[in-house]
């Protein structure tokens, strides 16, 4: 099975506001789907968080290292994308390319093997995951009046995030976590500053503060407390904090991570699988992790090939028992063919059919999608 060509196709229409400064509008263009063809005509799908433009150039200097590779190779073609990007882009839109193309390159195992692709990646621990509901932060009557539909879809866990926290007052980020937790009971409920914003004002200080308020509301984890480049301030909030410490969703390459694994920054790590360098980086973020007793939760504010890509990571790693469902967001909810259900127990069956155990949905597909022929067998 050798690769014979890869195409992309930018996701737009529908894209959901991302709680960022320059705030993202429906036909921004921040998701990009990757297929990878081969000579046998199976396709292999992957999913990059990066722009299609940045997507498409990254694609023009790493192409010619893996046509005519060999399509079951995973590791061995990707970790060569990565040691070929020393010059170029390493660890930005070159790795965020790769992760796409690691991605459909499992896809495509899976599909050759007869396998889903949780299985090749070391064993599936769980056939089923929780998801946590994904939402930003609002006015008390807003966020409670949508997640409390959540509730009522069958969520038991839930994150709430960015908007004013840590940007305004401490009354305001107290009221905002009241609100949410009144609003979902005694579920499972994470608090995320939004640490990544530009020039986001939050300091140890702040943090330690607010972590200490957050223990009284029973939060799961504080997330992106701090600027995502602070190690030393990871390190001295986790030791101050009752609530568990979280963050990593901006960083590349399982050599990004280890620095903060080392100090003991993190309570749980949270690679973006789609911008991290792929479910080959993830799963070895996971495993060094996992050797300091350190919990990987994938960030996934993402698409449905990115959901399907975090189930496949979950069921292989022994301690991830949760993924992020951006709720709300038709790249999830409307881009896989049959679309995604709760059980009654509030968790999402781990794909078992082969590959990453999903189609995408045409119709989908023609609505959001800038390439209409995408993923078409030549």
């Amino acid at each position: 099975m050798h690769i014979t060509r890869i195409e992309t196709c930018g996701l737009r229409g529908a894209t959901p506001e991302g709680g960022w400064s320059n705030e993202l509008r429906p036909d921004d263009v921040v998701h990009t789907l990757v297929a990878v063809h081969t000579d046998t005509g199976h396709v292999g799908i992957g999913s990059a968080f990066t722009a299609e433009g940045l997507v498409r150039a990254a694609l023009e200097l790493l192409r010619p290292l893996i046509i005519g590779g060999n399509a079951l190779e995973v590791e061995r073609l990707t970790e060569t994308l990565h040691q070929s990007a020393f010059w170029m882009g390493r660890g930005g839109t070159l790795t965020h390319a790769t992760s796409a193309v690691d991605i459909a390159l499992w896809d495509l195992a899976g599909q050759a093997l007869g396998q889903p692709v949780g299985r090749l990646l070391g064993g599936r621990y769980r056939d089923r995951v929780r998801p946590y509901a994904s939402v930003l932060m609002d006015e008390a009557a807003a966020m409670t009046d949508n997640l409390r539909a959540l509730v009522d879809e069958g969520f038991t866990a839930f994150k709430i995030g960015w908007w004013k926290f840590g940007r305004v007052d401490q009354a305001t980020d107290e009221r905002t976590v009241a609100a949410a937790r009144a609003a979902v009971g005694d579920r499972l409920l994470a608090v995320d500053a939004g640490g990544s914003e530009a020039f986001f004002p939050g300091n140890l200080s702040w943090a330690k503060r607010t972590a200490d308020m957050l223990a009284g509301y029973d939060v799961a984890w504080f997330e992106e407390a701090l600027a995502p480049d602070d190690v030393d301030g990871f390190v001295a909030l986790r030791a101050h904090s009752k609530v568990p410490i979280s963050g990593g969703e901006v960083l590349t390459r399982r050599q990004a991570f280890a620095p903060y694994i080392e100090a003991g920054a993190f309570d749980i790590v949270q690679p973006d699988t789609t911008k991290g360098g792929g479910l080959s980086e993830s799963r070895r973020i996971g495993w060094a992790a996992q050797d300091r007793g350190i919990r990987l939760v994938p960030h996934g504010w993402n698409t449905g090939i990115g959901l399907a890509a975090d189930l496949q990571l979950a069921s292989a790693l022994a301690a991830t028992d949760l993924v992020e469902y951006k709720t709300g967001s038709a790249y999830i909810d409307e881009l896989i063919a049959g679309s995604w259900s709760l059980d009654g127990d509030g968790l999402l069956t781990v794909p078992d059919a082969p590959g990453l155990g999903v189609v995408l949905d045409s119709t989908a597909l023609q609505r959001y999608g800038t390439n209409p022929s995408f993923a078409e067998a030549a």
